[in-house]
């Protein structure tokens, strides 16, 4: 049982929101702020709290808005600051809150602050920003200050050439790293990104990165893991650094005069001790955060996208781990599967083939209404959307994630079929693009997401005809109309569901996950069955008559002991 205060942020349930994909509303091909308005009803019935608003700030979109031109302004093809206040009034007016997107690891390297900091060694913005001279190898070649390895590969310093320094970029070359041990600049930073919006009526921020603003000042090299490469993995280095708790505790001196939510997004940080650290609300620092061990599930060692696979006992331990890492505490944990940066659910955890796929969304939406913790719903999502087709060449990814790696295998095998295929597979499963393809409104061209006559400014995915909102609005039986169903039973429940303590089932089946939720006396299971075959479902024995209370089959009156293809149930214990 966890031990913390009830806010509207623990019992809320939060609906992401990708600007570029949900709803053109003047035919440019590209979603908008009063698209997202024109939809704000929709996304009331389906029973959210909490809008979460990816990037949607000036930007030279290289990485899709996380390059930050100005943070006081909107990119104008989304809108306008008036824009995002009309949105923040029709979230209130219907009793529901709008956070933002926080991204102040790094700016775009077109903002005002970087400009100034790369025009000469001595102007006053230089150390806003993290640059080093160069090394030399023995042969005198220039060589860059330190081994590690970006985001987006290759390596995270960029040389230039008018002041003859490397600056650091742990992402693209386009976004380099604010200087977080500058008080000047964590000021600048507090005032340009937060307190702008939050005297606008913004109701907190999702952090990006926000484990990595402290790397301390030596910036040694990355130990050798991928011999046949110069760069190298380093987020040891650059993850959790020796200010970071520091800086998150002055960071709420901002925050603490407004009733906010704050969500880290905290990759690289495996141990449950060190991620209570950041969320104790003892120590104000953040609410909760995001960890990422569920997405991170199959990827490679060397690279994410050499996709290895997973066995679901490692998918049960990482859900259970997160799940009961907050008992006894006063911190708060979150539930999510999907978001703007990871393949889509249903394709991932379960089966898209048509004849599962919505039994399988279903099923995952049960899972994930019966966690404990703020829930996350990512846009389409509520519809069941899937992973672009197989079929679908490297040409029709936008992810510069992604086209770069493909780009850097190509180039270091010379195009070796076998080494591109075995790539091209991982993006198919774990690229970033899947959830950005446009929102699935209607079976009209375009899927309903713009009027524009060649299309949205990314492929629309083929089965937008089968897979959209308009067709499920008004099916009882749809995946949308599941989850409506599936958010007001976590609420009914929410004691047990939201706030009750997690225990789990026989682990190392592979087949089914089982587990239990409590609270003070009252108790549910959920049995899950994650493949396409028909499983044995053994019963926990909780010493009561479990009785159903949800199933994802329709007809059932679950007293039958095996689970049918992906079919998931919830039971109370009386």
């Amino acid at each position: 049982m966890t031990v913390t205060q009830r806010v509207w942020w623990k019992d809320g349930v939060v609906y992401q929101i990708y600007p570029a994909s949900y709803k053109d509303s003047n035919n440019d091909g590209l979603g908008d702020i009063p698209g997202i308005i024109s939809k704000i009803d929709y996304i009331k019935d389906l029973g959210i709290d909490i809008v979460w608003l990816s990037p949607m700030y000036d930007s030279p979109q290289h990485d899709m808005g996380y390059d930050i031109s100005n943070y006081e302004a909107v990119y104008p093809p989304y809108g306008t600051v008036e824009d995002i206040e009309k949105l923040v009034e029709a979230c209130h007016s219907r009793d529901m809150r709008l956070i933002l997107d926080l991204v102040v690891n790094h700016t775009s390297d077109e903002h005002e602050w970087f400009k100034e900091s790369r025009s000469s060694k001595d102007n006053l913005k230089r150390d806003w920003y993290i640059w080093k001279p160069a090394r030399h190898a023995e042969d005198g070649t220039r060589i860059p200050p330190n081994n590690w390895r970006s985001f987006f590969s290759g390596s995270t310093w960029e040389w230039d050439e008018h002041t003859q320094e490397y600056y650091l970029h742990l992402f693209a070359k386009q976004q380099p790293d604010l200087n977080w041990e500058n008080p000047v600049t964590r000021k600048a930073i507090y005032d340009s990104s937060m307190e702008f919006w939050l005297k606008r009526g913004v109701d907190g921020f999702r952090v990006d990165t926000v484990n990595m603003y402290s790397k301390g000042t030596s910036l040694p090299d990355a130990p050798i893991i991928d011999p046949g490469i110069f760069e190298q993995p380093a987020s040891g280095l650059f993850c959790n650094g020796p200010r970071m708790h520091e800086f998150l505790r002055e960071m709420n001196t901002v925050l603490s005069k407004y009733d906010t939510m704050t969500v880290g997004e905290l990759p690289h940080t495996p141990d449950p001790a060190h991620v209570l650290k950041y969320i104790s609300q003892g120590d104000r620092q953040l609410d909760m955060v995001f960890q990422f061990d569920i997405v991170d599930l199959g990827i490679g060692k060397t690279h994410k996208y050499e996709y290895e696979g997973y066995q679901l006992s490692e998918m049960k331990e990482v859900i259970s781990k997160w799940q009961r890492f907050i008992e006894n505490t006063d911190a708060w944990t979150t539930a999510f599967c999907e978001n703007h940066d990871q393949g889509r659910s249903v394709s991932r955890y379960a089966s898209d083939d048509p004849q599962w796929r919505e039994r399988s969304a279903k099923m995952l939406a049960m899972m994930m209404c019966a966690m404990t913790g703020t829930l996350f719903v990512y846009q389409g999502q509520e519809i069941g959307m899937i992973n672009a087709p197989k079929d679908w060449p490297i040409g029709d990814y936008k992810d510069i994630e992604s086209i770069n790696y493909f780009d850097s295998v190509a180039k270091r095998t010379n195009n070796d079929p076998k080494a591109l295929a075995h790539v091209m597979k991982s993006i198919q499963i774990l690229g970033r693009d899947h959830a950005r393809l446009p929102m699935q409104w209607d079976s009209t061209l375009h899927a309903g997401f713009t009027g524009k006559k060649d299309g949205a400014w990314m492929r629309t995915h083929d089965l937008y005809k089968e897979i959209n909102v308009a067709k499920q609005v008004n099916d009882p039986s749809s995946v949308l109309n599941f989850w409506k169903r599936m958010l007001k039973t976590r609420k009914e429940y929410k004691d047990l569901f939201i706030h009750g303590a997690f225990e789990e089932f026989d682990m190392q089946n592979q087949e089914t996950f089982v587990f239990s939720k409590r609270f003070g006396k009252d108790r549910a299971v959920v049995a899950l069955n994650f493949t396409n075959k028909t499983q044995t479902f053994k019963r926990p024995d909780l010493g009561g008559k479990m009785e159903l209370l949800v199933s994802n089959l329709g007809e059932t009156n679950g007293t039958e002991e095996l689970l049918q293809p992906y079919e998931g149930r919830i039971y109370l214990v009386n």
